[in-house]
């Protein structure tokens, strides 16, 4: 079906560094420096100055249900090099392992990063561990929404983002239960408290929305400045914390000072590598986000662990979709409209492992589709 957009005309550069898939770990560590350092110069970064890297690391389930640690530890080792003196890594898990309350929290994503392999990527090149439950409920603060018609009230953020100079996001490559992809925009809901969770979740039928509206936060907007995604192995079913591992021949290294023209890009390997992924492995019972019912159902759940059953009984509908391109994800049509229109994407390869036609085929996957 095709869909008109306001088109932004600026021109977002998506950069590509590629890993085979036999490539040892100081390949794949290259392989990030180059992506990086391809999307930005890192003229905002001054010595002495302190970088948070905010990870996807919803459980403690290995890479790609969460973050790669290979691809953290590369980045920490030349943010370092560049003269940051400081390099924090942090998140919040899911409701799943990590529930936090007035009355303190339970779980800890310390222990998923360490079952993980994160804890010990990050702490062997000097960086340091942060998990926004252990400050606790009053250590958060309510961020202002730039664009946030569908939110009662703007996020509540944890107060180590008030005290670093500079954000990285470092997401991961894969699907999910409820919205059908957990990329760079989705990661946002790690930084929340349970409170604005349980607003996402419960008013339900925009949770798309306000996933995009999320990503406006003035922190966000102020201090951000790369979103890097490794994508040697994707998770092309279920999500977000187990799923059918895709490793292709040639995997990517995927940056842009852009979240959304990097969520175009990394969606668009995303759907190539669901193409390849066995057809046993779409089964309802395996890739659940087919099912309306599931969907409901599994956000019906979320919200009873995180408010209890009287807010799981009166929450709104999930509505999932099939997302079988673009143009189908919620999520990203709508930060489009909030960041300013669709974004001209320029792909760029750093090395020579990005085949021509896999540049060729992403190209034409995010090429706007007029009515």
């Amino acid at each position: 079906m095709s869909q008109k957009f306001s088109v932004s005309g600026r021109h977002q550069k998506v950069f590509l560094a590629g890993v085979i898939n036999t490539a040892p770990e100081q390949a794949i560590k290259a392989a990030v420096r180059d992506a990086a350092e391809a999307a930005t110069d890192f003229s905002w970064l001054s010595k002495g100055d302190t970088v948070f890297i905010k990870l996807a690391h919803n459980s403690g389930n290995p890479y790609p249900a969460t973050t790669s640690p290979v691809a953290v530890g590369a980045m920490i080792e030349l943010l370092k090099d560049k003269g940051a003196r400081w390099v924090i890594v942090g998140d919040m898990a899911g409701i799943e392992y990590v529930k936090l309350s007035p009355k303190g929290f339970s779980g800890s994503t310390r222990r998923l990063m360490a079952v993980s392999g994160m804890a010990r990527a990050v702490q062997v090149v000097g960086g340091e561990l942060h998990c926004f439950e252990e400050d606790g409920w009053n250590s958060f603060y309510e961020d202002t929404l730039a664009v946030g018609t569908h939110w009662k009230r703007g996020p509540m953020m944890p107060a180590i983002l008030k005290d670093v100079d500079h954000i990285i996001l470092m997401p991961r490559c894969g699907r999910h239960i409820l919205t059908g992809s957990t990329l760079g925009l989705k990661a946002v809901v790690g930084y929340w408290r349970s409170d604005t969770r349980l607003e996402y979740h419960h008013d339900a039928s925009t949770l798309q929305e306000k996933t995009a509206e999320g990503n406006t936060a003035e922190t966000l907007h102020t201090k951000q400045r790369l979103v890097i995604t490794a994508a040697d192995k994707i998770l092309t079913t279920h999500g977000p914390d187990k799923g059918y591992v895709c490793q292709p021949d040639f995997g990517l290294i995927i940056a842009s000072e852009s979240v959304v023209a990097n969520d175009m890009v990394s969606l668009a390997w995303l759907l190539l590598n669901r193409r390849n992924t066995p057809l046993s492995e779409k089964s309802v019972f395996k890739d659940p986000h087919t099912s309306q019912l599931v969907v409901s159902i599994g956000n019906r759940w979320i919200v009873n662990k995180l408010g209890g059953l009287i807010p799981a009984f009166t929450c709104e509908k999930l509505t999932g979709s099939a997302i079988n391109s673009f143009w189908d994800d919620r999520v990203l049509k709508h930060a489009c409209q909030v960041f300013g229109g669709l974004p001209d994407v320029l792909l760029e390869s750093t090395n020579n492992a990005v085949p021509a036609y896999l540049k060729k085929q992403l190209s034409g996957m995010i090429v706007p589709i007029y009515s």
